[in-house]
């Protein structure tokens, strides 16, 4: 038994580490669920957390980020690296659970021991990720996977949570799809280390890169990296190996750089702030019961009490 791991967490921990697909996907339910175990075996295995490259892959919706994905997944395997592909999928309105799932993506790869596909629902939560998905992500790079891939739910311009659970984000557009310059100017673009024309064998492509490189001179940069424009055929592969060497380029520069070491410091951050507010909020609520809670709720709607008099009436004594 693993110290400080329940027998079953502990079982789960081992087996994944050994390369069971079966184990990981018990033990990623786990943790992405919370339940019993999923604290202690997250503490186990957070020293081994650090090695993977952690590649985040957003844009608009009808990109082909799925076909990118399953290009880049190979690309890496064909080095030699262990593979794990994070899917965050929309939730389905009955079940909460991801509406595309892992059953129907990258189906040609699934007898791949070195490739492994996790789909999560984002079960409302904005910003295009899973609230557990660093979570997802830790494990997934502790167990031993090289390099982990998280593809965003594809929401558009809001998507900007990925930046705090990556390394490096690759931002992906396609031309033809009318207005999407407009689509991914707000708060994206600023976030995008790699920007991927992808579907480049469509016309527009070039007005597509060059009305993105424009924009980029135009905007206000968050560091002194230039993002690359690199221009993909996902559906054949084309330009894939160019995609693999511009984010290992952008790789070698954040580490140098520094910006590896502070994008990590931020998520750790985001990580500790979370826990903390769901902490105090189950506290608060254990101290002043459910009930009170529920008062203080119904008197907000019914506009007897506004909803800043209800908190300083909840945290009084």
């Amino acid at each position: 038994m693993v110290s400080g791991v329940s027998s079953a967490a502990a079982g789960l921990v081992a087996k994944a580490r050994e390369g069971d697909k079966h184990a990981t996907a018990r033990l990623l339910s786990v943790v992405e669920n919370e339940e019993p175990g999923a604290a202690e075996a997250l503490r186990e295995l957070y020293p081994l957390t650090g090695k993977a490259r952690v590649i985040g892959v957003t844009g608009p919706p009808g990109g082909g980020k799925s076909t990118l994905v399953n290009r880049l997944a190979g690309a890496y395997r064909e080095q030699g690296d262990r593979v794990a592909v994070v899917a965050v999928d929309p939730s389905s309105p009955f079940s909460g659970g991801a509406l595309l799932g892992d059953r129907i993506r990258m189906s040609e790869r699934f007898l791949d021991d070195g490739l492994f596909i996790r789909s999560m629902a984002s079960r409302g939560h904005s910003g295009g990720l899973a609230r557990s998905t660093s979570r997802v992500v830790n494990v997934l790079d502790a167990i031993g996977y090289g390099v982990v891939l998280v593809e965003t739910v594809g929401v558009g311009q809001e998507e900007v949570d990925v930046i705090r659970v990556v390394d490096t984000v690759v931002l992906v557009t396609v031309p033809g799809l009318g207005d999407d310059i407009q689509a991914i100017k707000a708060g994206v673009l600023e976030i995008a280390d790699v920007l991927v024309v992808n579907k480049a064998d469509r016309p527009g492509a070039d007005e597509t890169a060059r009305d993105l490189a424009q924009m980029l001179t135009l905007g206000k940069m968050r560091t002194s990296w230039k993002p690359p424009i690199v221009r993909t055929v996902a559906a054949t592969g084309e330009n894939v190996p160019q995609l693999v060497d511009a984010i290992e380029k952008h790789r070698a520069w954040a580490a140098e750089n520094g910006e590896r070491d502070r994008r990590r410091r931020d998520a750790a951050r985001s990580e500790v702030e979370e826990l903390l507010r769901a902490a105090l909020i189950r506290r608060l609520r254990d101290r002043v019961g459910d009930e009170r809670v529920d008062r203080a709720v119904a008197r907000v709607a019914e506009r007897s009490i506004d909803p800043y008099a209800a908190v300083e009436e909840l945290l009084k004594d």
